[in-house]
């Protein structure tokens, strides 16, 4: 039997294009892409679509429910980058037994994780 892949991910918004370009400047995704009508925006295997959507406020109420993490490779330099943005940090670039995490607030209110796992991490999962 095949399992499903996570192809992708949708993030509703009352103003898709300015969410749209925080994620691509603050992220640097890999593609930034139209599809079909759609547009996304592709980190890793995972196409990130943002769209409108009429039952979404402009701020998520409940942030923690779903978190969007990426795990990057140098964790440092994607919060610098970051922070020349702007970007208000729910929680601060921080290390945990070696692995670095910080947790961003993109502009709709939902929680962004970056994440730089330690070899051992890895090798544990």
């Amino acid at each position: 039997m095949n399992h499903p892949n996570l192809g992708s991910i949708l993030l509703a918004s009352t103003d898709p294009d300015r969410l749209r370009r925080w994620y691509a400047a603050a992220l640097d995704p890999e593609e930034n892409n139209d599809v079909g009508t759609y547009k996304a925006l592709k980190f890793g295997a995972t196409l990130v679509f943002i769209d409108t959507r009429a039952d979404v406020s402009d701020k998520n109420p409940e942030p923690g429910r779903v978190i969007l993490n990426f795990e990057v490779d140098d964790a440092r330099a994607v919060v610098a980058r970051m922070d020349a943005l702007g970007v208000t940090w729910l929680a601060e670039l921080e290390d945990r037994d070696g692995s670095l995490f910080a947790t961003a607030i993109d502009p709709d209110g939902n929680y962004v994780q970056v994440i730089q796992l330690s070899d051992a991490a890895h090798a544990a999962m």
